[in-house]
């Protein structure tokens, strides 16, 4: 009765162990996250550490490695979405953690390791002590947002993919060493700070999707040498650096707007 056995060890099966749809969706933005290290690696820092002038196999793999990082926010957004709809196992908060760290920690700071080794005006041990904010600045977030429940949709800090999507257009974008330097620190306060930034649901989480495929679009340009490409990816890298200081600015006035509300409202309780 070999079909019976395999039901009877399916359901002594412990339901920590049970992968639901979900967490399967969580294990491909850890993939995702991997991959980009593996192309940043294989695609910029060997070819520079071997004397290589291949720019364009450094470019197309640094497109990659951007690339695998925004599908890993898009895995990332739509396991909560899963999750929500359908149901998470209970590894599934430990497993998101977890992938989160590979690709909005790791990974981005590696890109920045690597970007010190690579530039000409960088400075490899500055920018190794800025990759280390960048993935400490992650692993605060990520263990302070397992302890403390969002309220009111409000996240406390800047999301960690979207910090790492600032990070790396933040090193796209080319500026002078300590600039990009300054800029990358920035972000990575943020993500630590107490601004706060809307959750992706909804109309937002479309905005979200639809952003995250347009940048793919551009890195896909610059990546090919498209005419115009590098001009379309640097115009999308500050447009993506301008989100990360205007949307907490929205979040503030909305709050504003409600205390006034609920002043206005106290008020009109008291009169007669």
């Amino acid at each position: 009765m070999p079909e019976a056995d395999e039901v009877d060890d399916e359901e002594e099966m412990p339901l920590s162990l049970r992968l639901s749809i979900a967490d399967t969706l969580t294990l491909g933005n850890a993939t995702c996250g991997f991959m980009a290290v593996y192309f940043t690696t294989t695609g910029i820092l060997i070819p520079h550490l071997t004397d290589s002038q291949e720019s364009g196999m450094a470019r197309n793999s640094a497109a990659t490695a951007v690339i695998l990082m925004l599908c890993a926010a898009v895995f990332d957004l739509f396991d909560g979405l899963v999750a929500r709809k359908l149901r998470s196992s209970p590894m599934g908060a430990e497993l998101d953690n977890l992938s989160d760290l590979i690709s909005f920690g790791l990974a981005p700071a590696y890109f920045v390791l690597v970007y010190g080794m690579v530039a000409d005006d960088a400075y490899q041990k500055v920018a190794a002590v800025g990759a280390i904010v960048v993935l400490l600045a992650v692993v605060l977030r990520l263990a302070r947002f397992s302890c403390v429940t969002p309220t009111n949709g409000m996240f406390q800090g800047m999301p960690s993919p979207f910090g790492a999507l600032t990070v790396v257009s933040i090193v796209l974008l080319e500026l002078p060493f300590f600039a990009t330097l300054l800029a990358i620190l920035g972000t990575a306060w943020l993500m630590v700070s107490r601004v706060e930034y809307p959750k992706p649901r909804g109309r937002l989480a479309v905005a979200m999707l639809s952003w995250i495929v347009l940048s793919m679009g551009l890195l896909t340009a610059w990546a090919f040498d498209a005419p115009g490409g590098q001009l379309l990816l640097q115009t999308g890298c500050a447009l993506q650096l301008v989100m990360g200081a205007v949307i907490p600015l929205f979040a503030t006035a909305r709050r504003v707007n409600n205390f006034r509300d609920n002043r206005r409202e106290a008020r009109a309780a008291q009169l007669p």
